[in-house]
């Protein structure tokens, strides 16, 4: 007891309370386990983005495969390889002989060579004649009078490279080859197709036209 001015003044201690050194080492511990779960949640989040990033391009990979393997597969004849496009004569609808333009496709890569593209002319009508699709004058010509439509099938990619077996319109197979980046790393992908009909009864002997009045 402490004697003060005639009277006992009773001390008395906080039992339950923390000291400064308790409080200090619980705040360390608390900034180690939140800054352990915001490590751990980045991770996950980060795993997430890539693994979602990596479907999209494997499904836009097994659609842009089809379409290309399907296009060129069931083609009539490639008619030309002019600049960075592939020109495919993609079937004679209408039976007349000649390549019209709702029957014309284009395989375009882009002077950088980082996209796949595939470009026609739906409502297109009149006819196009080998030699100019040679020649590559014809696809042009043709963005200047019709309206044409693009269908993008690698959006983001690079060194797109297409290899032909014989130069067109002797061509009877294609190898399609491009680089993607997944989860930061590099990968080459390639497409190969055949054709399975090739129209080359309908070219003339030195491959410059068709048999029929197409020049």
């Amino acid at each position: 007891m402490i004697v003060k001015a005639g009277y006992e003044m009773p001390v008395t201690r906080n039992k339950n309370g923390f000291t400064l050194i308790e409080l200090l080492l619980a705040l360390a511990v608390t900034a180690i386990v939140s800054a352990a779960v915001a490590t751990l949640a980045y991770a996950v989040g980060t795993a997430n983005k890539g693994s979602d990033d990596m479907s999209q391009k494997q499904a836009q990979l097994r659609l842009s495969t089809l379409r290309i393997s399907e296009l060129v597969r069931n083609c009539k004849l490639i008619c030309g390889a002019p600049g960075d496009d592939l020109a495919v004569w993609r079937a004679d609808d209408n039976n007349n002989g000649e390549i019209n333009p709702q029957e014309l496709v284009y395989l375009e890569m882009g002077p950088g060579r980082n996209y796949i593209r595939m470009l026609d002319f739906p409502a297109a009508a009149w006819w196009v004649p080998l030699s100019e699709i040679l020649g590559g004058t014809a696809k042009q010509s043709l963005i200047l009078i019709f309206d044409e439509r693009q269908t993008t099938l690698v959006p983001e990619c690079s060194n797109v490279q297409i290899v032909l077996d014989l130069p067109p319109p002797w061509s009877r197979s294609v190898s399609v080859s491009f680089d993607l980046v997944e989860n930061g790393d590099v990968r080459q992908y390639q497409i190969n197709a055949a054709l399975r009909g090739w129209a080359g009864h309908l070219l003339k002997t030195d491959g410059s036209s068709l048999v029929s009045d197409d020049d």
